[in-house]
């Protein structure tokens, strides 16, 4: 009798892999099934649209036309993490303004070239009724947080950090950079995962459009 021993198969392995990719394409197949424009927002351009109307699929185009925008709003988990210098907030701290949330990380290449565009958006559109707020969830912590944030120029961003990464499944998010715009009352507007131009002509007019909602 051979003593040889059987090789695995990799076949178990494989068919895991293709099970996570099937569900990652399914849940953001579902995503955009539940968004899809009506028949007047098919007509109506982006540029046309008055912000007083407020937020519709028309406004997600040119380099925002991956932002999925929700049929239906739901309140977000009221997420905890870290503000500068450890000090403890929540996501409801922001509750009667307009939040554009990114989460990211230093490891993160795609991200590293979307926060200087989101550090201008904060620059050109941050007040007391809007903010950008960066979160990052690297593991090596806040003085390795802000590091990056100066050298990417994006320092005029607040250091916002949750580290234990509990936050990317709190906001269901399958990947980084993941960026999700809240209403005043902490509802997901919509939200695009990866990179995007968030100082374009086209991200001004969304967050102008959520700015132009009823509180």
């Amino acid at each position: 009798m051979s003593t040889e021993k059987k090789k695995s198969s990799p076949l178990p392995q494989i068919a895991a892999g293709l099970a996570v990719l099937a569900a990652i394409t399914a849940y953001y197949w579902f995503k955009e099934q539940g968004r899809k424009a009506t028949p007047a927002e098919t007509v109506t351009p982006a540029a046309e649209t008055p912000a007083a109307q407020g937020v519709s699929r028309a406004l997600a185009t040119g380099s925002l036309a991956a932002f999925l925008v929700q049929p239906e709003r739901v309140a977000l988990p009221d997420a905890a993490f870290q503000a500068a210098g450890g000090k403890p907030v929540k996501l409801s701290d922001w509750k009667g303004r307009v939040v554009l949330v990114n989460l990211w990380a230093t490891w993160c290449a795609p991200c590293r070239k979307e926060m200087p565009d989101l550090a201008r958006l904060q620059k050109e559109l941050g007040s007391d009724q809007f903010e950008v707020v960066a979160i990052s969830v690297d593991r090596k912590g806040a003085d390795a947080s802000a590091a990056f944030l100066k050298e990417t120029g994006a320092d005029n961003l607040g250091l916002y950090v949750e580290p234990s990464t509990r936050i990317v499944s709190d906001f269901q998010s399958p990947g980084l950079p993941a960026t999700i715009l809240i209403d005043r009352q902490g509802r997901e507007i919509g939200r695009l995962l990866g990179p995007a131009h968030w100082a374009s002509p086209e991200a001004i007019a969304l967050i102008k459009a959520a700015l132009a909602e009823p509180g």
